[in-house]
């Protein structure tokens, strides 16, 4: 067996002894789209801060490609793009994707920035203008060429479709397909279901800080006697008896 992108063994989390999430068990394998499911609240952010050694889980372990997760290793194959998403102002876009790819020891090529900028149709003009003129959808498309290029092996991307116009989430979805195909892992929380219902591999849903299922969205769907996974998500939160 191939070692996991990323595997979460027995993790759980909680604030003034409020459990955040519990027993969390998730393995993503190389290569894999993952989505990551669920309502506010429901311990999204506490998993992707645990992932990424924001915040220390009280239990468990985390690894990432074979490597334990704080490890100089682990942390040279992670690229993550935040839901919040605010570059420096002060820099312009390419300074930016400079400052980005060094931070990898990755090599800046701009005809490489200005095709990628293009793939995600964004105005390769702007790459020469400071951030503090780019709009919210602008910046979230330099966030995720900033993340995507980096050469790493695991991307965990959270809401990477906020503010993105229809054209900007077909491309970005393209992207990540790309990447896939590049036996890159993607790691990707968000509300969006039908985005992730089109390119994610397998999905877990988390509900009140528990795991309540792993795998494909069409087993979901299917279990919950609907087409539509948004409408699946709601009825096996709220019905957990569904067959």
């Amino acid at each position: 067996m191939s070692t996991p992108a990323l595997l979460i063994e027995n993790v759980s989390v909680a604030y003034a002894g409020k459990p955040a999430i519990s027993n969390i068990d998730l393995s993503v394998d190389a290569g894999e789209i993952f989505g990551l499911m669920g309502l506010n609240g429901a311990g999204k952010t506490t998993l992707i801060k645990s992932i990424l050694g924001l915040r220390n889980q009280d239990t468990g372990q985390i690894s990432i490609l074979g490597q334990e997760k704080l490890s100089p290793q682990s942390k040279a194959k992670l690229s993550y793009l935040p839901e919040k998403f605010e570059p420096p102002w002060f820099l312009t876009g390419m300074e930016f994707l400079r400052f980005s790819l060094q931070l990898y020891k990755q090599p800046f090529n701009k005809n490489e920035m200005i095709a990628a900028a293009q793939a995600l149709a964004l105005d390769t003009d702007a790459l020469n203008r400071r951030m503090n003129t780019y709009s919210k959808g602008m910046r979230q498309k330099l966030g995720l060429m900033g993340t995507m290029l980096t050469g790493c092996s695991l991307f965990i991307l959270d809401e990477p479709m906020s503010g993105l116009d229809p054209l900007a989430r077909s491309l970005v979805k393209k992207m990540i397909n790309e990447m896939r195909d590049k036996d890159r892992t993607i790691f990707l929380s968000s509300h969006i279901l039908a985005d992730m219902d089109e390119i994610c591999d397998r999905v877990a849903l988390l509900h009140d800080g528990e795991i309540r299922y792993v795998g494909t969205t069409d087993n979901l769907k299917k279990q919950t006697h609907t087409d539509n996974l948004e409408q699946a998500f709601l009825e096996f939160i709220e019905h957990k008896d569904v067959a």
